[in-house]
């Protein structure tokens, strides 16, 4: 793994437990933040996939 995929994927995981505890502590509706790890999660996913095809 090279270091900007760790990176993306340190914070995306990072982030996924921050919302976590988050929503849990205020038991409030934070569908926006959810959305954003989506987003976060999905750009992780294609910097690996665009290192994948640069290799391979």
């Amino acid at each position: 793994m090279t270091g900007s995929v760790r990176v993306m994927a340190v914070c995306t995981v990072v982030v996924l437990v921050l919302i976590t505890a988050y929503s849990t502590v205020l038991d409030a509706g934070v569908g926006w933040l959810w959305f954003c790890w989506v987003v976060l999660a999905l750009l992780s996913v294609g910097t690996w996939a665009v290192r994948d095809r640069r290799r391979g």
